[in-house]
């Protein structure tokens, strides 16, 4: 008798629907680093980190267009992404870059909006780091930086954070040498200003929250919680280390305004109670979504 094989699970196709929102929030991300690029930092001579601060000075040195750098040092970064992180990732990825190159070359001859290097590093962060914020949301990437610091975090004892640390310094360093020390100092700005904004444009305003309530109470801070704020709460069985008794532990997620109503809640059923809360860049499923309360 044949040993029966165990079905193998077919890759699902992804709806139509949620491939065009995909590529026209990556078509509006690409746009937006077009215009940070060509109409506020490249024109003042200021630079971002990775492969974009790379493709602005030798643009420069070149002089051609900063779209072609773009698209040529983030082929081979394309090829990586492929095998390291699939089929989708590099066909979001390159699009993305098309889209990018192209809207460089497109607005390259448009004038700058402003010559002040300070609002230029500002306003340019800002617009870059929501584009590019888009982009990764959307499932893609404009910079092959990360891809790379990826690799060499497992031959090296250093994380995939602290190589691109590294790799952006010594970038926004060259600028010092390039471009003056000044607009070096003012990439530091546009490059920190875009590193905020792309946080905020993945997770959102509306940041979400994981809370973890140990107490002697616990049933009552939980019938609150669900009472006053409408939220689910999961119970937990837990074990003290040290005591070895049996503890009850309260999960559950609320957004970043409900915090300081919870933390009133647990103090007013139980002042010693134990209470930790995390952020939490991502919440699917469940029963999150907030009840009705009145």
């Amino acid at each position: 008798m044949e040993a029966q094989l165990p079905a193998v699970k077919q890759h699902t196709r992804t709806p139509l629907a949620k491939v065009l929102r995909r590529a026209v929030l990556i078509f509006f991300g690409a746009a937006l680093v077009s215009v940070g690029l060509e109409i506020f930092l490249v024109p003042n001579n200021i630079i971002d980190g990775g492969i974009v601060g790379i493709s602005i000075i030798t643009a420069h040195l070149s002089a051609l267009p900063i779209g072609l750098f773009l698209l040529l040092y983030n082929l081979p970064f394309l090829l990586l992404g492929y095998k390291q992180i699939g089929k989708t990732f590099a066909l979001s990825t390159l699009y993305a870059v098309l889209l990018m190159s192209l809207g460089t070359w497109l607005l390259h001859p448009v004038k700058a909006l402003t010559v002040d290097p300070l609002l230029a590093a500002v306003f340019g962060g800002i617009i870059l780091g929501i584009g590019v914020g888009m982009v990764i949301r959307s499932g893609g990437s404009l910079d092959g930086t990360e891809i790379l610091a990826i690799l060499f975090s497992k031959k090296t004892p250093f994380s995939v954070g602290e190589i691109v640390m590294f790799f952006n310094l010594f970038i926004l360093s060259s600028a010092g040498f390039v471009f003056g020390w000044d607009r070096a100092m003012y990439s530091l700005i546009a490059y920190y200003i875009a590193f905020k904004m792309i946080d905020i444009t993945i997770e959102g305003f509306d940041e979400s929250k994981s809370v973890w309530v140990i107490s002697e109470n616990s049933r009552e801070i939980g019938e609150a919680i669900m009472q006053r704020l409408g939220r689910g709460v999961t119970y937990l069985n837990g074990e003290g280390g040290f005591s070895g008794d049996s503890r009850r532990v309260i999960f559950c997620v609320i957004n970043r305004l409900e915090e300081a109503k919870l933390k009133s809640i647990v103090e007013e059923h139980d002042r010693t109670a134990f209470l930790a809360v995390g952020n939490i860049h991502d919440v699917k499923g469940g029963r999150f979504k907030k009840k009705n309360i009145h």
